[in-house]
């Protein structure tokens, strides 16, 4: 039996190496589609995730239980937080999104274009929201945090923040049929 996420942690606090490296493994993916889709930038993704997993495996003694993967997307959000701060007043950075690589063998050439298009649309449609929205509709749709979990790492009442991600997916499906020219 593998050990769960908050064992590994806690090993990872105790010093063991490969418990860390295996924290790493297991979640890295999910903070760096969290922060690739908040700073729209890879490198300031690449340097926020690296910030995320160091501050991490630095407090990893202190964890006190709960969702690792909360606890790491919180930690990568703060981290955004002083990035944002560092970089005021600087013009945005605005780079295309890279481009999706269509995995061989899932079906037709056509279809596999096709889903291609509709991810860059989705991910046209979102980098429209607010940060608020956007940050929102990752943590909950994306990432598949429970919705107190979201509350909490957002800071706000969980009726706040489900009344928010309405919203936010309202002016998300808003923004993806202006992307599609739907005007339903």
């Amino acid at each position: 039996m593998q050990p769960d996420a908050v064992e590994l942690l806690r090993a990872c606090g105790a010093g063991d190496r490969a418990a860390c490296a295996e924290i790493v493994r297991l979640h890295q993916a999910s903070v760096w589609r969290f922060c690739r889709m908040i700073t729209r930038d890879e490198a300031l993704a690449e340097e926020v995730l690296q910030e995320t997993f160091l501050a991490a495996l630095r407090g990893a003694p202190g964890f006190a239980g709960g969702s690792v993967r909360g606890w790491l997307l919180t930690i990568a959000r703060h981290a955004l937080a002083r990035l944002h701060r560092r970089r005021v007043g600087e013009p945005a950075v605005h780079e295309p999104i890279e481009q999706i690589a269509v995995a061989a063998g899932f079906g037709s050439p056509e279809a596999d274009a096709m889903r291609a298009e509709a991810r860059e649309q989705l991910e046209a449609a979102l980098h429209r929201l607010s940060d608020s929205d956007r940050e929102l509709v990752l943590l909950r749709d994306v990432e598949g945090l429970e919705g107190a979990e979201v509350a909490a790492l957002v800071g706000l009442p969980l009726a706040t923040m489900k009344t928010r991600l309405h919203r936010a997916r309202l002016r998300l499906m808003a923004a993806l049929r202006e992307e599609v020219g739907d005007d339903r």
